[in-house]
């Protein structure tokens, strides 16, 4: 599974509305609206590298109250839990 971060950048009085819809594409696993520069963050779980070009270009891209998408790509995840038995190995 391949996972894909993608930020994305709305028209302010549509974010509520434009965060659903983008959670309904199919692909996007989860959407959390943010405070900052990124008005929301969508996460993508898909199986390949073209089926993120197609949900951001073809699907997130053309939900009304989406200006700008920026997609970064994960490589490995981390969690508190990984670093944690890391470091208790040997005990």
């Amino acid at each position: 599974m391949i996972n894909a971060i993608v930020l994305i950048h709305t028209e302010a009085h549509t974010i509520p509305e434009t965060a659903q819809a983008v959670a309904d594409v199919p692909g996007v696993a989860e959407v959390y609206s943010c405070a900052g520069d990124i008005d929301l963050i969508a996460i993508l779980r898909v199986r390949t590298h073209e089926e993120i070009s197609h949900v951001v270009t073809e699907r997130i891209t053309k939900v009304p109250g989406v200006k700008s998408t920026n997609t970064q790509i994960a490589f490995k995840m981390y969690a508190r839990s990984d670093v944690e038995a890391g470091f208790s190995l040997g005990e």
